[in-house]
């Protein structure tokens, strides 16, 4: 394994793969979960595509453990999600409520987008077309959990370099991805706050280009992504972010933009997002009394 994984994981990584052998199915760790990984930061929770049939894998995996867990499944989008307790003993039910492992299941796939929609027509590909829709080459890292060569990373993008580099970019061309999905540009922002990242310049020049085009994107995807700046380590990286590439301005309040200028005080405010009102308070970090 090119990751580093706990015993736990990797004996859960191994049944993956003993079911995707018995399936006949190429199987992949895909994702968050990789790039976490190599980051060393902690996580609950994996993707795994298949180039197959991602319900039918979720399935024959939960089939491998004691007690066997609830396959929950979308057959809309062909997902499907299994919890898998992470107690030493996996033959008894006692501890479901404790240490829990998420895995999300999906079959390989590929994109394409109506200019004024976000919903992708989705066509069954291969692990490469998967990587391609991914959002950022940090994201698009796989690890392979085929019997041929179980553990090896899967990079096409280079994406191993931007995470030494700390560089944000999108596999292929930026301006067709974020026209794709334009919520794909907050969630660049997310992560440059989140990792404290630096957006690659032409990543950077295509969010600027395309920023009116997350008018299509819902208010509760745009207030998700903004409660997930808010908490990150450093959200004013985030905020200024924002301001910078005209998103701020587009998705809040004209009455409130005035004071966007103040986010360039980077260290030297808190941020609080009443949810409510979608409104936000800019103070003084030594006015914060809590937080």
């Amino acid at each position: 394994m090119e990751i580093k994984c706990t015993a736990k994981e990797l004996q859960i990584f191994k049944k993956i793969a003993h079911a995707a052998e018995e399936q006949d199915v190429e199987t992949y760790l895909v994702g968050g979960f990789v790039r976490d990984k190599i980051l060393g930061r902690e996580t609950k929770d994996a993707d795994i595509v298949c180039v197959g049939d991602g319900i039918e894998m979720a399935k024959a995996v939960a089939n491998k453990f004691h007690p066997v867990p609830q396959v929950n499944f979308f057959k809309n989008f062909g997902t499907a999600h299994i919890k898998i307790n992470l107690s030493d003993n996996d033959e008894t039910a006692e501890d479901l409520e404790g240490d829990v492992f998420d895995i999300e299941f999906v079959g390989a796939r590929k994109e394409s987008y109506r200019a004024d929609s976000r919903k992708p027509e989705v066509e069954t590909g291969t692990i490469e077309d998967d990587q391609n829709r991914r959002d950022f080459t940090i994201n698009a890292l796989a690890i392979s959990l085929n019997k041929k060569d179980f553990g090896k990373l899967v990079d096409p993008f280079n994406g191993l370099k931007d995470l030494d580099d700390k560089v944000i970019k999108t596999p292929l061309d930026p301006l067709k991805t974020f026209s794709d999905d334009p919520l794909r540009m907050m969630r660049a922002v997310r992560f440059a706050a989140q990792l404290n990242f630096i957006i690659e310049k032409r990543t950077w020049l295509a969010i600027k280009e395309d920023a009116q085009r997350i008018k299509i994107v819902s208010q509760e995807r745009i207030t998700d992504e903004l409660n997930k700046i808010v908490i990150s380590p450093k959200p004013s990286i985030g905020f200024d972010l924002l301001y910078q590439s005209g998103l701020l301005q587009i998705i809040f309040p004209k009455w409130w933009t005035w004071q966007a200028p103040n986010i360039k005080m980077a260290l030297g405010i808190k941020i609080i997002f009443i949810i409510r009102c979608r409104c936000w308070i800019i103070l003084p970090a030594k006015l914060m009394t809590c937080g």
